[in-house]
């Protein structure tokens, strides 16, 4: 039996867009409407830990030119090459709760939204990619976006429309990683 189902189908054809964005305005509008509808990921005793911080294609300069000054000297240019491929970014902080029981459901419920809005982004052929890189955990790029004590940043959503689809990669077919349980 293969599951077939729209949904099926979007989950194995979304690809994360980390190039060849064309330079068309994300709107804030679309934004908010596919987070409307990720929030329903799932999030233990409803707790909702997220918030988000969209940086609009018309505020991306501008954002770009305090970001970079955030990094060494020797890497600003590479960084502004960088962060100008996208069209915008949404940035994904999380409430950290400093029980380790909560914080790891939260973050649970957090990358559930992320992988929501991803879909449902791809629906609307607007591509996205999941950055963690070093810099989410910089003060100053902390301080840059107003995460204050307490929150995390979970991602920077590079976001943009694309015309090239990246190739598949191949999955490791699940029986090579599934362990049926048995009662001796």
């Amino acid at each position: 039996m293969h599951i077939q189902s729209q949904l099926a189908n979007v989950m194995k054809e979304r690809r994360s867009i980390k190039t060849g964005y064309l330079q068309k305005e994300v709107l804030l509008e679309l934004v908010e409407q596919l987070l409307e509808v990720a929030v329903w990921a799932p999030t233990h005793g409803l707790r909702e830990p997220w918030r988000f911080i969209f940086v609009s294609s018309e505020q991306k300069e501008g954002f770009i030119d305090q970001l970079v000054q955030t990094f060494p000297k020797e890497m600003q240019e590479n960084r502004r090459n960088y962060f100008s491929q996208p069209a915008a970014f949404l940035i994904v902080v999380m409430k950290e709760d400093p029980r380790q029981k909560q914080w790891e459901e939260d973050y649970g419920a957090v990358s559930s939204l992320i992988q929501n809005f991803q879909l449902l982004a791809w629906e609307q052929k607007l591509g996205v990619v999941w950055k963690t890189n070093p810099h989410i955990y910089d003060p100053k790029v902390r301080e840059l976006v107003g995460v204050e004590p307490g929150e995390k940043i979970v991602g920077f959503l590079h976001l943009g429309y694309f015309e090239e689809t990246p190739k598949a990669m191949p999955r490791t077919p699940v029986k090579e990683k599934l362990t049926v349980y048995k009662n001796e």
